[in-house]
Order: structure tokens, then C-alpha cells, then sequence
């Protein structure tokens, strides 16, 4: 999208003099790919600046060095784009790094997604930007004098091959000691072996600063077993699934090959099995990283330009006797703050908690990602049905403003979007639809809900209107028959819908009309506003006559997601009679499962959602308590610590698609909601649901405006609740119960007095309100 490029540019302060280098001639088939290079620059300093920053972007991923020390904590550097469209660089402030005298930046670069060389199912070796690395860097220096100086790259920096002698994110890298360049990135470093740098075509997207979270090392993980491998070589296990990579502590002879290869399940007899995530590339190499040792008497190292998920590590070629103390996992991942946090007097739900919090740091790496491992592609669907957990527990809003940049960038001139994002030109028409391509405006207006910033609306508005004009082009009398539907639902196949992948496709056509209708009109954007309104009143006919039956309140498909696909999605809010029968079929449909979900991805962020707002919240809390198979529990029983693809665990063990309970916990249990017509927490809603079962839940999130708590506790005959309000913003707690014994407030204020609303009482708390505590005796 121009515009938002255009819009990034105006704050771009950057007056770019470098040129794009790269360590080989241009126009070299990027398949035939040399080790990843080093390149060197030496400067000389009479005096030291007051301001010295150092702006690059070395594709695909890079290092920086001043005078031999590595510069900041980022990995993984520059986040992933449509190099194409828009291309990140990264500042560094390098003031003390230098010293007067003769200086040396030194920079080591790697293939990461800019050189895809897997053939893949997606496409990436293909991709319309794919090149070899290359970089651009400008140290921009001022001095207490007043002027300026300048050092860029340009082709009289030099150039030799580094010691990693293969990268590639899907296969790993291998990394020959031997060949370090010792001194290399140092001042006085004798250089008359390198070549010249050429000047070279950039990826030909807009250059605009780095301004998501950076991607850091978090933790190291010690093995909790190693035992021996049947096929040879030692197996590790973290005990823990994460995203990241091996650092690995050896001494042995100049030349010995280490190996590590990664996977997150073992076969009976114990090997290391990749069978569920290596099916979809053409490479005898998947999550393998090998080490040559130089021969020194410790030698550590981690790879520097893969990531992998994993819970297991087999090891081959350890010199001398192995032990635990060999090797750790080190964990990678997006440097996301937490926001939020969730506690309750269920174990079980604390777990799968924290297998939500798992799933989606180990899928954020520059953009969310279904897994770590076997695709680390942005899903759309995965991302909207994750997105109200992640704002809820992370601060999201850098990440989300570059993702929906990177959404933007995707979209043709039709209006269409991929199915994943980025994307190398793959997903257009395959793995797409609205259930999927609707996570543009669904996280968009999420995060506008969360933060109150209108600026996004205004950024995105041209193009998600785009969008649903789109939607139009591909509908048959305002249904919409193609694109995936209800993904991954017990049966063995995804393949196996219930619900006709059609009723969903049409609902998220409705659902995407209505947001942009709504962003218009706090936009004011009056023509557009009742145009989209316009749109959605006849999807929503046409939707209704041709997959509900108002009389009986049965969808066409009585599976548990249509039933609750039709109320989540707004299309019975004008109809109370139609809406209470649908919702008792869908009680029907998971009383008929014996109080399981029988969902897909989709149906389980629907049905939480609807039996707890319609007043079945303990057939909610029943379906999470499950431990028998389909559910959440079923995976905890298995000893998950993350999320699964499927119910069943023939897939991926590291997705955060079904991690919408999470956004259940704050929403249903503890009750904290925001309310759109008020955004940014400006004022919203605690519904706390004091279940049977359950003796405590207590969460917390930091908002805009200060820090929301809601905590509730069951003791004998009663149930008191405390809660937190900023003081800038205003709360409508509702509370259950019945007419005859009203709240009592035992320390707080509130605006109004305790007030009964059908079926619960109502408080209205002012700004101003720091703490209400409200006791009632247990219904």
C-alpha cells in the first residue's frame, strides 16, 4: 500500500548515502550459494563523536561488530517482509563502541528468508525477491563541534567467505570453525587476502526503520534426560518444547563434525521422529545444525541465522563421553512484554495457560507463525483466532502495527489476500477464504479496541474496504463458496468438516463488512459507513435463508460450530427467540458429545464464547475441564507444553491456533472485557462467572490507562470479589445472582447503587474508582 509506506517514510529521519553491497558479483544465480560472508570496513576517529548510529539492513539476517564486540542483543535481525514491498533496517547506537584511533565495523551475514534454497510446498525458493545476501549500513556521526560525518558502505569495504558454509532456515546451518577469520572485525586486521565488495540492486522494497520488538535469546534450558539413540548418537530431552536453538560446550580434535538434529516427538524405541513436521519440504536435511570444531580446549557455540522448535536433540560425533552438561536449548523468540496475567484454583487450567503463553512466544518471530518448525508461516487464520488471547497477555501493538504493514504489502490491486504473510507469492488461491483473510480487519479492530488509536483504522481503512469489496467479486448472491473452513475438527482428516466450509466463509464475509462499516463510521466516514452496512444486511439475509432455520433454531449443519457460528457472529442479535434456540442446540450438540468440544479451529473460539455469554457458562467450564479426548486436558494428560495442531497430536505439537481458551480465562472466568464503544479500556466490562468447581480465579492487564485486576474467591456460603479500576477509566461490573439478595460492597465506591439487569446485578463504577470489593452469598 502507498500510502502506508508513505505515511512510515514522513518519520524516517535516515538521509541515505550507502549504497547495497554484496561479497559477489551482481547477477550470480542465488542457488549456487557461497558460505555466508564477512564484510569489513576500517575508519579512522581524531576524536570521538557526542552521537554515533550505526542504521543497516544485512539480508537476510545479519550481525553487527564495532572493533570485535557484537553490537545490542537482537537476533535474527532484520524481522521478515515482502522484501519486495518494504525492507527493515535497524539502528544501533554505537557511541561506546568507538575510540579514536582506527576503528572497524564488521558485519557477518546469512541467508535467512531474503535466500530460501528448500524447495518447499510454499514457495520460497521461487520468491520474487530472492537474492544473495547483501547489505546496507551508514554510520551517521556527530561531533561537539557541530558537523557531521558519514562512513556507508560502498564497494572499498572488503569481503571474504565466514565460517558458516550453509544456512537455511528449514534446514539448518552448519558452521566450520576452522575457517574463522580471527580478528576479523578488528582494527589492524590484515585484510590483503578479501576482495572488494560490489555494488549491487537492493530488494527493491521501500527501506523504513525497524520499530516491532526485536527477537532476543531468553533462556537456556538444561536437558532434563539423555539417553542413548538406537540409530546412533545421543538423545537430549529439554522436558519442554521451545523455539529456538542448540548451544552447544565441546572439546575435540580440529575437524570433528558435530551434529544436532531437532524434533519434538521419539518413536517407540526411541529415535528422534520428524515424520509429523518434514513432510511438506524436498530435503534430506530438516532442523539439523552441524558443528566442525577447531580444535581448541572449550569450544562454545549456537548457530546464529535458524531457529527451530523442538523438545528433543539427537547429538552425533560428541568427542569423549557424553553428558548433560554438552548442550542446552536455548530459547528464541520475539521480545514480547507481558501485559497480563491469569491464576486459578484449577491446575488444569493453569497448564493449558501456560502452554497458550508458550505456543504463542514460540510462534512469534517478526510475525506469528502456525509452528517453529515445519512451515514458520504467518497463517492468517491462526493469527485473528489467537489475537484477543496475545492482547490480552502481551503487549502487541508494535508487533500487530507491523504485521497489519505486512498484510497491507500482501494485498493485490483486486483486494485479495494470502493465506499466509508474508508470503513469497504463494496462498492466493489455495489455503485462502474469509475465515482466513479476515484477520486483517479482525486484528485490526482488536487492536484498536485495546488501544483506542484511531490512527491505524485510518491507516488500514483504504485497504480493508478493499478487502471486502473483494469478497463481493467471489460471492454467489452474497454467499461465498470457497476457502478453508472449519480446520482441523476431530476427525483424522482436516478435511472433514462438519460445518460446511461455506457457512463460515459467508459469516466472516459478515463479520468483515460489519467492522469496516464500524471503522468507518468512527472515522466519519458517513457514505462508507452505510455502504458496508448495506453489504452486511444482505449477507446476513442471504445467510440466514440458506443456513438457519429461525423456527427450530438449527443451523443446516447441527454440528456444534454452525450452531455457535450463528449466534458468535451477530446474526441473531435483532432475534432474542431465534437466538436462546440456538444456543440450546448447541447445548444439545455438546451434551451429544458427552460435554466435549467437536470442533474445529474455528468452532472453538465460537462455542466458548457463546454458551458462557447466554448463560451456559458452566457447560463452558465443562468442556475445559475435559481430560479425555478432543479437548485441551486431553493434551495436559499427555504431558503437552504447548499447544497441538490437532486434537489427536498426529501433527504439529507447537501451534497456537486453538489458543482462544486462553482469551476465555480473562473474558468468562475473571470477566474482563473491553467495551468498543469505549476503546483503549476507556470503559468496559467485568463479568466475573464464579463457576461450580472452580474456588478462585484472579487476572490482571495492564492497560492504557493503568492496570485492571478482577479477583474473585469462594468461601463456604459466599463469594467475594475485589476489583481493580484505573483511575482514569470507568467499569460496568455485572454480578450473578438472583433479585432477592443484592451485592454487598464492602470497600470501594460505586457510582451507582447495585442495580438488578435480567439474571445479574449491575454496579457502574466511576472514574476515579481504585478498588471495589462486593461480596454475595453463592448461587
Amino acid at each position: 500500500m502507498v500510502e502506508n509506506r508513505e505515511t512510515s517514510s514522513q518519520s524516517d529521519s535516515v538521509v541515505w548515502q550507502a549504497k547495497w553491497i554484496s561479497s559477489t558479483p551482481p547477477f550470480i544465480e542465488p542457488r549456487k550459494t557461497p558460505p555466508g560472508p564477512l564484510l569489513r570496513k576500517e575508519f579512522q576517529l581524531q576524536e570521538l563523536p557526542e552521537t554515533a548510529k550505526c542504521h543497516l539492513c544485512g539480508l537476510g539476517f545479519h550481525e553487527l561488530y564495532i572493533n570485535g564486540v557484537l553490537v545490542g542483543d537482537h537476533v535474527l535481525d532484520p524481522a521478515f517482509t515482502a522484501y519486495d514491498k518494504r525492507v527493515l533496517y535497524v539502528t544501533h547506537d554505537i557511541s561506546a563502541y568507538l575510540r579514536k584511533g582506527t576503528n572497524c565495523i564488521g558485519v557477518m551475514l546469512g541467508n535467512g528468508w531474503y535466500n530460501c534454497q528448500t524447495d518447499d510446498a510454499w514457495n520460497f525458493a521461487q520468491a520474487s525477491w530472492r537474492g544473495l545476501p547483501k547489505l546496507l549500513c551508514q554510520l551517521d556521526m556527530r561531533f561537539a563541534d557541530g558537523h557531521d560525518a558519514v562512513i556507508v558502505s560502498d564497494s572499498h569495504w572488503k569481503a571474504h567467505d565466514g565460517p558458516v558454509i550453509f544456512s537455511d532456515l528449514r534446514q539448518g546451518e552448519t558452521f566450520d570453525a576452522r575457517l574463522e577469520q580471527k580478528g576479523w572485525n578488528t582494527a589492524g586486521y590484515d585484510d590483503s587476502d578479501w576482495t572488494e565488495t560490489h555494488i549491487t540492486a537492493g530488494p527493491g522494497g521501500v527501506l523504513l526503520p525497524q520499530t516491532c520488538p526485536p527477537i532476543r535469546c531468553h533462556q537456556a534450558v538444561k536437558p532434563v534426560a539423555m539417553f542413548p539413540a538406537p540409530d546412533g548418537g545421543v538423545i537430549y530431552d529439554l522436558g519442554r518444547s521451545i523455539s529456538g536453538w542448540a548451544q552447544l560446550r565441546v572439546a575435540g580434535p580440529p575437524g570433528t563434525e558435530v551434529t544436532i538434529t531437532y524434533g519434538e516427538l521419539l518413536t517407540e524405541d526411541g529415535r528422534l521422529d520428524q515424520r509429523n513436521l518434514d513432510d511438506l519440504t524436498d530435503s534430506e536435511r530438516f532442523q539439523r545444525d552441524i558443528y566442525i570444531l577447531k580444535g581448541e580446549p572449550v569450544e562454545i557455540w549456537s548457530p546464529r541465522f535458524v531457529y527451530h522448535g523442538f523438545r528433543y536433540m539427537r547429538v552425533t560425533g560428541l568427542p569423549g563421553l557424553p553428558s548433560l552438561e554438552h548442550i542446552r536449548g536455548v530459547i528464541v523468540h520475539t521480545d514480547l512484554s507481558r501485559r497480563g496475567s491469569f491464576q486459578c484454583s484449577k491446575p488444569l487450567f493453569n497448564s493449558i495457560h501456560d502452554c497458550v503463553i508458550n505456543s504463542t512466544l514460540f510462534n512469534y518471530h517478526g510475525f506469528p507463525t502456525d509452528c517453529p518448525h515445519r512451515e514458520k508461516n504467518g497463517w492468517t487464520g491462526d493469527a485473528h483466532l489467537s489475537a484477543e488471547q496475545a492482547l490480552f497477555n502481551f503487549d502487541m501493538t508494535a508487533a500487530y502495527k507491523k504485521w497489519l504493514d505486512d498484510l497491507a504489502d500482501s494485498q493485490r490491486p483486486s483486494g485479495q489476500l494470502a493465506a499466509i504473510v508474508p508470503t513469497g507469492g504463494w496462498g492466493y488461491n489455495f489455503g485462502s477464504g474469509p475465515a482466513w483473510d479476515s484477520a486483517y480487519p479482525i486484528i485490526l479492530w482488536h487492536l484498536y479496541e485495546f488501544t483506542g488509536d484511531t490512527s491505524i483504522l485510518e491507516r488500514h481503512f483504504a485497504s480493508v474496504s478493499r478487502y471486502v469489496d473483494y469478497l463481493g467479486t467471489i460471492a454467489d448472491g452474497r454467499v461465498i463458496f470457497s476457502g478453508l473452513g472449519d480446520w482441523c475438527p476431530p476427525e483424522k482428516s482436516p478435511w472433514g468438516y462438519e460445518c460446511p466450509a461455506e457457512l463460515t466463509s459467508t459469516a466472516y464475509y459478515f463479520k468483515s463488512a460489519c467492522l469496516v462499516s464500524k471503522m468507518a463510521g468512527i472515522l466519519g466516514k458517513k457514505r462508507e459507513m452505510d455502504m458496508f452496512s448495506q453489504i452486511a444486511g444482505e449477507v446476513k439475509e442471504a445467510f440466514l435463508e440458506r443456513f438457519f432455520d429461525s423456527k427450530t433454531g438449527l443451523a443446516t449443519s447441527a454440528s456444534q460450530t454452525a450452531q455457535a457460528c450463528v449466534v458468535y457472529q451477530g446474526f441473531l442479535d435483532d432475534d432474542p427467540i431465534a437466538k436462546r434456540k440456538a444456543v440450546e442446540r448447541l447445548v444439545k450438540a455438546v451434551n451429544d458429545r458427552d460435554g466435549h468440544i467437536w470442533t474445529g479451529i474455528l468452532g472453538a473460539k465460537y462455542v466458548m464464547d457463546v454458551l458462557t455469554r447466554n448463560g451456559y457458562a458452566d457447560v463452558a467450564f465443562t468442556i475445559a475441564s475435559q481430560t479425555t479426548f478432543p479437548g485441551w486436558g486431553n493434551w495436559i494428560r499427555q504431558g503437552a507444553t504447548t499447544l497441538w495442531e490437532n486434537w489427536n497430536g498426529a501433527a504439529s505439537r507447537m501451534h497456537h491456533m486453538f489458543s482462544d481458551i486462553g482469551a476465555w480465562f480473562y473474558k468468562a472466568l475473571a470477566g474482563i472485557r473491553p467495551d468498543p464503544d469505549f476503546p483503549g479500556f476507556q470503559r468496559f466490562f467485568i463479568e466475573p462467572h464464579p463457576v461450580k468447581g472452580l474456588d478462585w480465579a484472579r487476572a490482571s492487564h495492564m492497560s492504557p490507562r493503568g492496570e485492571i485486576i478482577s479477583d474473585w474467591r469462594r468461601e463456604e456460603d459466599r463469594v467475594t470479589y475485589s476489583f481493580t479500576i484505573p483511575p482514569t477509566a470507568a467499569a460496568q461490573v455485572r454480578l450473578p445472582g438472583d433479585e432477592n439478595t443484592p451485592p454487598q460492597v464492602l470497600e470501594g465506591v460505586t457510582k451507582s447503587s447495585p442495580r438488578w439487569c435480567h439474571e445479574h446485578w449491575e454496579l457502574t463504577l466511576g472514574a476515579g474508582t481504585c478498588q471495589l470489593s462486593v461480596t454475595q452469598p453463592d448461587h
